[in-house]
This record gives structure tokens, C-alpha cells and sequence, in this order.
């Protein structure tokens, strides 16, 4: 199709920050409930346990729903599912303001699994369709770094500024995110109605369509992409299980509420001047190696968290940052750029790649939440994180003999 073919249009820079926005939307609300653990915990009468199911529980959605969305994507195209997925985010967050207990609050969180799909796979397929060679990945790299702008600012904000602001009142801060998840989807309705978003829209649905079985089964049959749903596993994994208890972990060292949240937003400030320059970085030739420093820094960071000294800990948090963003960019760039999955199929891919890596999006919280329930401390979990780092590490050789 044109999208392919044609000169790069310059309108894609304005479609990247409408991306950016829904993305930035996501994070925001995918964070937001992290450094609100204490509160929510002491009014809603919940454990640890329990906090940990709920901080995993959209992505248990996310998994039944994640290639059903890269179908509808791959058939209907990204704009529609972008504007979905921020209204399901801002609904999300508005339930959640409005939680009686722990079931309220799941299921409240639980519908952010059916916005989450929509931007986390539309947006490659975007940056797919709009740009390519080396504008790819620094395409990817941009976008990456919304939902770690909005992490930054849920860590950051909301007990130093929001909640004193707010009156102490975590409902009223969700409610604020809430209002701006709906405004960035209002932003980018507007922003792709231009022309020749539309004309790409119409291009897809006249595109011959293959029954998703068939696709679905024809991507799960490449031995690059099994291998990469299962390292999908543990980088989510590792991201949303330290990511949900970092504050939390953090204060159990002995730091306040705030001075923890500021702190668990270094590690996502790190990664968004990471992902601006690694995803660009990775080159075809150097992906893979890339890939081991990425895993490596995660594992290091991991490990580093175990001590209670700050300079140790700075030090962790700046290796988590470097990691966390770009592991899933490059993979993702690695996945669209396999050459049978291409634009064409890079909806399907991303869902299939999703719909696995939430499988450790849920495992990781309630992992980390039911370890420190049995002991007490976060400890072993930072271990076990460690480990699984350095499995992945070692899944990367049969990936590079197995890369179609």
C-alpha cells in the first residue's frame, strides 16, 4: 500500500504526538495507583495480596483482549482504536476513583484491559504505516517515552503536590487523571482527521482480508516469534512488577510516601532520555546485542535495590531506567521488521506479542505482592527478578539462530 511506499508525509510528526498523547494517557493511569498503595489499602480494607491482584488485574483483560485488538486494528485501522482506548482509560479511572472494596476496584481496573490493547498495538502499527527505515526506530523511541512522562509525573506528583492539593483525598487524583485521559483523546480525534490519515484508513479496509486464524496461525508458526512471546513474558515480568511496588518497596527502606514517589520517578525519567536514543540506536546489526545490555542493566538494577544505601540505589533505580522503556521498543521494532509480518500483519504480531508479555504483566505484581506477604520483605522477589533477567539473556542466542 501508499503507506509503504510513499515518500515519508510530513503530517507523521503530528500523528506521533497524537500517539504520544493516547500513550501518555496510559502510562499516567498505569502508574497512577502506585504511589496511592498506603491509602488505598487503609480504606479499602485490602492485603498486600490482594493490592498486588488488583495492580495486575487489567492486564489479565489485556490478555484475553490483545489479539482480538490487533484483528480489529489490522482490519479497521489504528484511528478508531486509538480514540477507544483513551475513552476505556478514562472510564477506567473514573471507576476506580469510585471503588467501595476490593471487587470495585478490580473490575474498575480490570477495564483499562480493553483500552490498553488498543494503544499498545495501534501504535506500532501507526508508526509502521507512517514511517519507515531508520525514522522507525526513533519513531518508536519517541513514542515509548509518553507512558514514561505520564509515569513520571503519577510517581512524582501525586503525594508531593496532588494529594496536599487535592486535600489528601487519592479519589479526587484519580478523577484529575481521569479528565486527562479524556482530553488526550479528544486531542487525537482531532489530530487524525487530516487527509491523509484518512486516506490510510480507507487503504486498510480495502486491503484482501485473511481470516484471523489463519494469520494468528501463521505468525505463531515462525520460530523468531515463539521465542519472542516468550522473552515477552519476563520483560513484563520485570517491568510491571517492580514498576507497581517500587514506591512502595522504596518506602518500606524507610522513606516517607512522597520522598519515595519522587524517588521511584528517576528510574522513568532515565528512560525517557533512553528511549529517545537506544530504539534509534538499534540497527539491525546491533538489536540483539542491545537487547543483552538492556537485560543485563535490568537484572544489575534488580540487585542493586537490595541494599538500603542511597548512592546503591540511585544507581539501581538509573539502571532500571535505562532498561525499562527500551527492552519493549526494541523488541516491538525487531517483531514489525520481521519481513513476513511487515505492516501488513503488524497489528496481529503486536497483538499475539501483547496478549503473551501481560501473561508477566499479571504474574509480576501478584508475584511481588504474594512474596512479600509470606515474608515480609522484597527481597527474595528482587532476586528472583535478577534471575529472570539473566534467563533472558539466554533465550537471546536461539532467537538470533532462529530470526527469519
Amino acid at each position: 500500500m501508499s503507506g509503504d511506499t510513499d515518500a515519508p508525509h510530513p503530517y507523521r510528526w503530528a500523528i506521533l504526538f497524537g500517539v504520544w498523547l493516547v500513550y501518555f494517557s496510559f502510562g499516567l493511569t498505569t502508574v497512577s495507583m502506585a504511589p496511592l498503595v498506603p491509602f488505598i489499602v487503609r480504606d479499602l480494607g485490602m492485603s498486600h495480596a490482594e493490592m498486588g491482584l488488583v495492580l495486575g488485574g487489567w492486564q489479565l483483560v489485556y490478555i484475553a483482549t490483545a489479539a482480538p485488538c490487533g484483528a480489529v486494528i489490522d482490519r479497521l485501522g489504528p484511528r478508531l482504536g486509538l480514540l477507544l482506548s483513551a475513552l476505556f482509560i478514562a472510564i477506567s479511572a473514573v471507576l476506580r476513583a469510585n471503588a467501595i472494596d476490593f471487587w470495585t476496584l478490580l473490575l474498575a481496573v480490570g477495564i483499562f484491559g480493553i483500552g490498553g490493547p488498543m494503544v499498545s498495538i495501534g501504535a506500532p502499527k501507526l508508526i509502521s504505516l507512517w514511517f519507515k527505515g531508520s525514522e522507525r526506530g526513533l519513531a518508536m523511541g519517541i513514542y515509548v517515552t509518553g507512558p514514561a512522562v505520564g509515569g513520571v509525573i503519577a510517581y512524582s506528583l501525586t503525594n508531593s503536590v496532588l494529594m496536599p492539593w487535592l486535600g489528601q483525598d487519592w479519589r479526587s487524583v484519580l478523577l484529575l487523571f481521569a479528565g486527562v485521559a479524556f482530553s488526550c483523546g479528544l486531542a487525537w480525534l482531532a489530530l487524525s482527521a487530516h487527509p491523509r490519515a484518512r486516506q490510510i484508513e480507507r487503504e486498510l479496509k480495502a486491503q484482501p482480508k485473511e481470516r484471523q486464524l489463519t494469520v494468528f496461525a501463521k505468525l505463531l508458526a515462525m520460530p523468531s516469534v515463539q521465542v519472542m512471546l516468550v522473552m515477552s513474558v519476563g520483560i513484563f515480568f520485570f517491568n510491571h512488577g517492580l514498576n507497581n511496588w517500587l514506591p512502595e518497596l522504596l518506602r518500606q527502606g524507610g522513606m516517607s510516601a512522597a520522598e519515595a514517589g519522587i524517588w521511584a520517578a528517576l528510574p522513568t525519567a532515565v528512560g525517557v532520555a533512553g528511549a529517545l536514543i537506544i530504539p534509534r540506536l538499534a540497527t539491525p546489526e546491533r538489536r540483539l546485542p542491545i537487547l543483552a545490555g538492556l537485560f543485563a542493566s535490568a537484572g544489575l538494577a534488580a540487585l542493586l535495590l537490595l541494599t538500603r544505601d542511597n548512592a546503591t540505589i540511585t544507581l539501581g533505580l538509573i539502571a532500571q531506567g535505562i532498561a525499562r522503556s527500551s527492552m519493549m521498543a526494541v523488541m516491538v521494532l525487531l517483531l514489525v521488521e520481521i519481513k513476513e509480518v511487515g505492516s501488513r500483519y503488524a497489528g496481529a504480531a503486536s497483538g499475539l506479542f501483547f496478549s503473551a508479555a501481560e501473561v508477566g504483566g499479571v504474574l509480576g505484581p501478584l508475584t511481588l505482592g504474594a512474596v512479600y506477604d509470606l515474608t515480609g520483605a522484597f527481597s527474595p522477589a528482587l532476586i528472583l527478578l535478577s534471575v529472570i533477567m539473566a534467563g533472558l539473556m539466554a533465550l537471546l542466542l536461539p532467537l538470533r539462530k532462529r530470526l527469519v
